[in-house]
């Protein structure tokens, strides 16, 4: 041997590979960024060896596909498309340029305008039907043509409560949805506004499931519903003035009457006996819905329904205007008929619960009570109402 200690041969020995010297050194890092993690963070191993050279054992691609190709591709494997329904025909769905109406799928218009000469009942042997003579086409009500949305509770519904509003030249009609039999039942009315030359939409022909899912639970709408705008308000000092000329004029004084069952039922009565109007407090009373017009049968056109905000006050409005203020309960002295009712008269009722109002029956000029015997001593608010109103129509 030479006699080199092993320091020596370590010296003098070659270098070895870069992996070598990483595996047997151990860790390098010092504290300072080595370009692969953040200072201080120890070295990552050795990154694993390729199993092939870059020219020899690497596998070979095919072509590269760009997007131009591959669209093209995809347009051959595709199967082609005929062209669309409203190319290939005329009269195809509606464009926002003006375009054609949609067809059938026969070709012909789903929809064939007014005045041509499509088939109709009398051709096949039986009578055309209202809306086939008005040329009328059925369609869904989901939303109002003018004016708020549809609101179920607002809408007039029935032949009588319709038929008034339709006639009458306060109201403001914006739609009108009926079958063919709320059609025919209408027919008058619509005679009658057409005489007048009341401005009035088109009627809209619907189905009656489709009323049903319309209005309210339970609403006997007899084929026909009504959306308009409510009435001109009337206020008390209207009907004063209205009276000046009438010494034989009557109204209806409501005390706390919430159900609109009930005061549709007396503003029927009001009308048949020719009152002039029907006063309500406007916090204790309920608003012109459909059940209370339908209840009324079409007397919502014809007596106003005043609403004040305090009714003591309009009392002495009335008492001041000539009125003779009548409350009715069972704690009257004298019974109705032998109260002289012959000039202007304002009958004041309460509710069935509390009835008069200790307040109310204070303002009045004279509390009387209805001769009733039997099992039941009283009656019920509209039922009062009628028979009072028939009273005073009796004496005159």
């Amino acid at each position: 041997m030479l006699g080199l200690d092993e320091s020596t041969l370590m010296r003098n020995r070659p270098p070895s590979s870069k992996s070598d010297r990483r595996s047997k050194s151990g860790p390098t890092n010092t504290g300072r960024d080595n370009g692969r993690g953040k200072p201080g963070a120890p070295a990552k191993g050795p990154r694993a060896a390729k199993s092939f050279t870059r020219d020899e054992e690497r596998p070979a691609r095919g072509p590269r596909v760009t997007r131009e190709r591959a669209d093209q591709q995809g347009d051959e494997r595709r199967p082609q498309r005929g062209p669309r329904r409203d190319d290939a025909r005329p009269g195809g769905r509606p464009t926002r340029d003006g375009g054609p109406a949609r067809i059938s799928r026969d070709g012909a218009p789903s929809r064939p305008p007014r005045g041509d000469n499509r088939p109709t009942r009398s051709n096949a042997g039986r009578s055309m039907s209202a809306a086939e003579e008005l040329g009328l086409e059925e369609s869904a009500p989901l939303r109002a043509s003018i004016g708020p949305a549809l609101n179920k509770h607002n809408l007039l519904y029935g032949i009588h409560a319709v038929a008034a509003a339709w006639t009458n030249p306060a109201r403001k009609i914006r739609d009108l949805f009926v079958t063919e039999a709320g059609l025919e039942a209408l027919d008058s009315a619509f005679d009658k506004a057409s005489q007048a030359e009341l401005d009035r939409p088109e009627p809209q022909l619907v189905e009656k499931d489709d009323l049903d899912k319309l209005l309210p639970p339970g609403a006997v709408h007899q084929g026909v519903a009504l959306s308009c705008a409510p009435l001109p308000e009337v206020q008390i000092e209207d009907i004063c003035i209205a009276a000046a000329n009438d010494p034989s004029a009557t109204v209806v004084v409501l005390d706390q009457v919430t159900d609109p069952h009930n005061v549709g039922a007396v503003l029927r009565s009001a009308a048949a006996f020719g009152a002039k109007a029907v006063i309500v407090q406007d916090r204790h009373a309920p608003p012109v819905t459909g059940t209370l017009a339908k209840t009324a049968s079409g007397a919502v056109e014809v007596v106003p329904l005043v609403r004040v905000t305090n009714l003591a006050r309009a009392i002495d409005d009335l008492k001041a205007a000539g009125f003779w203020t009548v409350a009715l309960a069972e704690s009257g002295a004298r019974n109705l008929h032998q109260v002289d009712l012959t000039g202007r008269s304002a009958l004041v009722m309460g509710s069935e619960g509390e009835g008069i109002r200790r307040l109310t029956g204070e303002r009045c000029d004279e509390i009387v009570r209805l001769p009733t015997g039997g099992p039941i001593g009283s009656l019920n608010v509209s039922n009062a109402a009628a028979v009072a109103l028939y009273e005073v129509a009796r004496r005159r």
